[in-house]
């Protein structure tokens, strides 16, 4: 018998449909070893999985900086020494300073401070009490939020807390930040747009709509997969809500490096009282995100506007507006990067006591510069 004899066309098309396997099968499956952590009964599927690989590099990012040495608490309060000091008066002038260079290695950009200009990213260095670096604004606002953060939503931070770098990581605008996209509404009805079919990265490149953000964080859309109702006609909560729903989770997945039996049981996702303690540190993790989008950053949105790549005389590439010119807000990846707890638990409050002294009274909107002085908040 004649050994058969392919055309140069038959072997060409055999050598790509083994390519196409290839690249299926090596895009589909993750390269060994994964390992698996039993969270749950045996056999029931409560397990987490983890990717070494990808452990190093959530690793990476969520190094935290050295403290600096505590600063003497004695002494004359800043508000006595220094003009125009509205929510860290309450700081000796050593836990003032010190903070002040915190602040300055958490958020400026790494070129400025090597251009020796770390102060002035906030401050006119000519008259320091000037409100005129809208950046100052900007950064006593987020002061306030960070100690709401930590003394309303301990259900959320626990003990832990958080501080400037827990989002912006040496950076003016955090890596994970997210705008409104082009007006996709999940109220909008099954035959109006609905966001899908368009892989996004926040939806790991799925087919689920691209923008979990709008109803969920900053709205206060019903977040659920199971309708209340089999009625169609007075159910609110259909299919489309069940998809914009697994968005969330899918990005809530991705963002703090977790399966979905991290917060729910394999066996009864609905069920509040089988899910293990994680779903409800999450659900207060959500309402925490609404309100740091809708009374912290969404009022800020005018200064951005008139600034949108920073102060006048130190413009970066960092944008702080989005796709629809709306304020870059925060999601769960601002803070996880990767990790079900930020800065893999690093517990950074601790060694800065003077976030715990920000005042959160109401501020002073000063439209003209201050009269000179010499203070640095």
């Amino acid at each position: 018998m004649r050994p058969l004899k392919l055309s140069y066309t038959a072997q060409a098309l055999i050598v790509l449909a083994g390519l196409l396997v290839l690249l299926i099968v090596f895009m589909t499956f993750e390269r060994p070893p994964v390992r698996t952590a039993q969270i749950g009964f045996r056999g029931t599927a409560m397990e987490q999985l983890q990717n070494p690989r990808i452990a190093q590099q959530v690793a990476a990012r969520n190094v935290v900086p050295e403290a600096p040495e505590a600063a003497d608490t004695d002494g004359d309060k800043a508000r006595d020494l220094y003009e125009n000091v509205q929510v860290l008066g309450e700081l000796s002038a050593a836990q003032f300073g010190r903070i002040m260079v915190a602040m300055t290695e958490w958020i400026v950009p790494q070129q400025v401070r090597d251009a020796g200009n770390g102060c002035s990213y906030c401050h006119n260095p000519e008259n320091m009490a000037s409100d005129e670096v809208y950046t100052k604004v900007v950064a006593r606002r987020m002061l306030q939020m960070t100690r709401t953060i930590n003394a309303d939503w301990s259900a959320h931070v626990q003990q832990t807390g958080v501080t400037c770098y827990t989002c912006h990581r040496g950076q003016p605008v955090p890596a994970a930040a997210w705008g409104r996209l082009e007006g996709i509404d999940n109220r909008a009805g099954l035959a109006g747009p609905t966001g899908q079919n368009r892989p996004a990265a926040v939806a790991n490149n799925s087919s689920l709509p691209f923008d979990p953000f709008t109803p969920f964080l900053l709205r206060e859309d019903d977040i659920r997969n199971i309708s209340r109702t089999w009625h169609p006609g007075t159910n609110p909560d259909d299919v489309r809500i069940t998809e914009w729903t697994y968005s969330l989770m899918v990005h809530m997945s991705q963002g703090l490096g977790v399966n979905c039996t991290f917060c729910h049981n394999s066996r009864a996702f609905a069920s509040w009282e089988q899910s293990p303690p994680q779903r409800l540190t999450a659900w207060h993790g959500i309402r925490m995100t609404r309100l740091m989008n809708n009374e912290y950053i969404e009022p800020l949105t005018p200064l951005w506007v008139r600034n949108p790549r920073g102060p006048a005389e130190l413009q970066t590439s960092h944008a702080r507006l989005g796709v629809q010119g709306d304020a870059l807000k925060v999601n769960c990846a601002t803070c996880h990067q990767g990790a079900n707890r930020p800065l893999l638990g690093a517990p950074m409050l601790r060694d800065y006591p003077e976030l715990n002294l920000v005042s959160r009274g109401p501020l002073r909107t000063t439209e003209a510069p201050a009269p000179a002085g010499a203070s640095r908040n």
